[in-house]
């Protein structure tokens, strides 16, 4: 049976990379975020006022695109970031730091409620939580250029806003992932224990649990 799980987490906690490792384990097809491919996004980072509207708009269209490519695929896929937190947490966050001025909030809001109503939702979200300091050691890790001048208080007010927002998410169940003391580059066992979790919850809300024993344990 085809399933749609999308993996969902701040800037740099390291959804893609997990989206590849469990696509191929589970025979998924990824679906990516469209980092690079957004025109704004430099922009973005260096003057929020004056490119908010235009980068968040790309970011929809592009997600609407993607959500309807992976409709159309008949086997299991994974997505990059699902269009709901465009919303509920990014786009959200521009206006209440008046990055985004609330005629043009009204109207993205407007949009994205008409384009949801419409969208089947995933059979799973993985939530992958992370401190900031874990956030800007990745961050500094994968050096991209745009990424560099994304400051603490940033990733912070993000990361309040996605637990607000998994909290309230009640569209289908969500597996949620500590992200600081879960390395599952580095240790496959952790890997592992995402995938038996993914394998058995994909029915009401589940938190991975561990002991620091099985983080702390070498391969």
């Amino acid at each position: 049976m085809k399933k749609f799980i999308a993996v969902a987490g701040n800037i740099g906690v390291g959804k893609s990379t997990l989206v590849e490792m469990i696509c191929e384990r589970l025979d998924c097809q990824p679906f990516y975020e469209p980092v690079t491919e957004n025109p704004y996004l430099a922009d973005f980072y260096k003057d929020m006022q004056t490119w908010s509207f235009h980068s968040q708009i790309f970011f929809l269209t592009h997600r609407l695109r993607i959500h309807q490519d992976l409709v159309r695929v008949p086997g299991s896929v994974m997505q990059d970031r699902s269009i709901y937190e465009d919303a509920e947490v990014f786009a959200q966050n521009l206006f209440l730091q008046g990055n985004l001025s609330e005629r043009d909030y009204t109207t993205y809001r407007s949009l994205y409620r008409t384009l949801a109503e419409y969208l089947p939702p995933p059979d799973l979200v993985i939530y992958l939580r992370a401190s900031v300091p874990t956030l800007l050691k990745r961050i500094a890790l994968r050096n991209r250029d745009y990424e560099r001048s994304i400051a603490p208080e940033y990733l912070e007010r993000l990361n309040t806003l996605y637990e607000n927002w998994i909290q309230n998410f009640t569209l289908c169940p969500v597996l949620t992932v500590p992200a600081d003391e879960l390395d599952y580059v580095a240790h496959s066992r952790h890997l592992e224990l995402i995938i038996t979790k993914v394998k058995e919850k994909l029915t009401g809300k589940e938190e991975v649990i561990f002991t620091r024993e099985e983080a702390d344990t070498p391969d």
